[in-house]
């Protein structure tokens, strides 16, 4: 039977977390694109992206619990409630960007849409890693630091006094 800290895995280095952040980040936001897609020919477009955005924060923490970060496990709630409040801020950044845009050009083309609404994922999603590494999922890297507690030695005294004529020599 393994315990809890044997499960827990080594924290991977910045860029190897990034990485694995924007693999399983673009491939779970890649999937929610077609699922929104798919299910707003049955019911309201809002109503379908709300839905999916619930599922794929959820499956994305679940994958950044177990394999972006190393946390060796499933996600906690906290974690859970960390990220969505990280993907809600995420949202509300590409939201302010889009509305500037549209204060900025009244008729914006596709490209200068797109060029926006990306710069503002990217931008948003680069905060978002920093996010979730160093507050959401960093209390797993701390508590193995807590785990290994430091080993205390102490000198002990020669049981018998050393005699006048062995300090001498010793000094």
């Amino acid at each position: 039977m393994e315990t809890a800290q044997g499960q827990q895995q080594a924290m991977p280095g910045a860029v190897t977390a990034f990485a694995r952040f924007v693999l399983c980040g673009g491939g779970v936001g890649l999937a929610s694109s077609f699922a929104v897609a798919a299910l707003a020919t049955w019911i309201p477009w809002a109503l379908a992206n709300a839905l999916i955005t619930v599922v794929s924060t959820l499956l994305a923490t679940e994958l950044h619990a177990r394999f972006t970060f190393g946390a060796g496990g499933r996600a906690t709630w906290r974690q859970h409630v960390q990220s969505a409040g990280s993907a809600a801020a995420a949202y509300t950044v590409t939201c302010v960007a889009m509305f500037v845009l549209r204060q900025l050009a009244a008729e914006p083309d596709v490209l200068l849409q797109q060029v926006v609404y990306l710069s503002a994922s990217a931008l948003a999603g680069v905060a978002r890693f920093v996010v979730l590494r160093l507050v959401v999922f960093a209390r797993n890297r701390s508590q193995g630091a807590a785990d290994a507690r430091p080993v205390h030695m102490t000198v002990g005294r020669p049981s018998v006094p050393a005699g006048s004529e062995a300090l001498c020599r010793a000094a």
